[in-house]
């Protein structure tokens, strides 16, 4: 395989992991869905939405996106309109980078996850 095709694979086995980690955020009093989409001219987000007793919506979210030579990461949770966790965009100059930097955000959407939810059963209650 040429260094593109091996750049296009690591994207994809990056967005696979992160897919399915946060596909596997679940939590025994709310609702999950998980969701993937591409990000028009070149980039992905994959997420999972959880939705509280009360209606309310916790969206948990990493995203790469390719544009002006470098690629562009991002990563948030957020519960309706409040941000609850917002990593910085992080641009960096190669793909290899810019995997590593959404693998980094992955971790640090997913580690709070149980925490932040039980912390927003806690207030229903």
């Amino acid at each position: 395989m040429d260094s593109e095709s091996l750049a296009a694979a690591g994207l994809l086995e990056t967005l696979s992991r992160a897919s399915e980690m946060l596909a596997e955020l679940h939590h025994p009093f709310v609702r999950s869905e998980s969701f993937s989409y591409l990000l028009p001219p070149a980039g992905a987000r994959v997420g999972a939405d959880l939705t509280l007793p009360d209606g309310r919506v916790v969206r948990f979210e990493v995203s790469i996106s390719a544009s002006g030579g470098a690629f562009h990461v991002e990563g948030s949770i957020t519960a309706e309109d409040e941000r609850l966790l917002e990593l910085p965009r992080k641009s960096v100059p190669g793909i290899h980078d810019g995997l590593a930097v959404l693998d980094d955000y992955l971790g640090e959407v997913t580690a709070p996850a149980g925490r932040l939810i039980d912390q927003l059963l806690d207030e229903i209650v």
